[in-house]
């Protein structure tokens, strides 16, 4: 049983106080999470999300973990890309994707302006 109460953000943008930052980087003893390196003293690290909000994960003590900003920053363009991908598909699957200009130009469907 906890002694104190799990932190939650009221909205996914809140900022996590520095009370609940200490809090997650002791329960991980320091170590990043993304490369198993000890964060040291004058090290440059975040909070990241456990699992993504994105993917229906909480912006709440328990989903968050410590990492050093430069792999923060190489994770969260991954993610964004794959993000953007789900997005396309599930768009596409949805039939509100926008058809490819260059399929219909060869079939003799390209715009042409008045002049």
């Amino acid at each position: 049983m906890r002694s104190t109460e799990e932190w939650i953000g009221k909205t996914d943008d809140d900022k996590v106080p520095p009370r609940v930052r200490l809090r997650v980087f002791e329960r991980f003893r320091g170590i990043c999470q993304l490369s198993d390196r000890k964060i040291m003293p004058g090290d440059e690290w975040d909070l990241d999300h456990i699992k993504a909000i994105w993917r229906g994960g909480e912006h709440r003590e328990s989903n968050l973990h410590p990492v050093l900003r430069e792999k923060h920053r190489e994770k969260s363009a991954a993610d964004q890309t794959e993000q953007a991908k789900c997005d396309r598909i599930r768009k596409k699957h949805l039939g509100i994707w926008p058809k490819s200009q260059a399929r219909l130009k060869g079939r003799g469907f390209a715009k042409t302006r008045d002049v």
